[in-house]
C-alpha cells in the first residue's frame, strides 16, 4: 500500500509555529514514528507553501497511490483549485487538521475540500495523521 502525506502552507514550521495550537513536535520526527509503526505501508511525504505545487503533487500520485492524507492548511478555506484536483483523481483523500478548526476563527469553519474527500479528521494533534492512515488501511 502506498500513501502520500501532503502538507500545505506553514506546516513546515510545526514544532516552532504556535506550539499552543499545533504542538511542539517537529513533523519529520513524527513521520519517522509513523513509518516505523506502519512498516507495511509505503508512506511518501511532500510539503509545499505553494498552492500549484500541491495540485501538481495530487495529479502526480492521485492515480497510482492507494490514498492521500492532506492537510492543506489555510488553503482548506480558500482553494477551489485543490478541491478540483482531488475530485479529478482516483485516490481517496482524507482531509486532516491538527487543531479542531470548528473551535477556531469563523473563517476556518468552511472547507472547500470536505465535499470531495473520503472523510475528515481534526482536533487530535499529530495523531490525526495516524487516524487518517488507519482509515485508509481499513477502507
Amino acid at each position: 500500500m502506498k500513501v502520500l502525506v501532503l502538507n500545505g502552507p506553514n506546516l513546515n514550521l510545526l514544532g516552532i509555529r504556535e506550539p499552543e495550537v499545533y504542538g511542539k513536535e517537529n513533523f519529520l520526527d513524527y513521520l519517522d514514528t509513523l513509518r516505523s509503526k506502519y512498516r507495511q505501508v509505503e508512506i511518501a511525504y511532500y510539503q509545499s507553501n505553494i498552492e500549484g505545487e500541491l495540485i501538481h503533487k495530487i495529479h502526480e500520485v492521485g492515480f497510482d497511490y492507494d490514498g492521500i492524507i492532506l492537510n492543506a492548511g489555510a488553503y482548506t478555506h480558500t482553494s477551489i483549485a485543490i478541491a478540483d484536483a482531488i475530485a479529478a483523481v482516483g485516490a481517496p483523500v482524507v482531509e486532516v487538521h491538527i487543531s479542531n478548526t470548528a473551535r477556531r476563527e469563523a473563517f476556518r469553519h468552511v472547507s472547500y475540500l470536505t465535499a470531495v474527500c473520503r472523510g475528515v479528521i481534526m482536533g487530535f494533534g499529530l495523531k490525526s495523521y495516524e487516524l487518517a492512515l488507519q482509515a485508509l488501511i481499513n477502507n
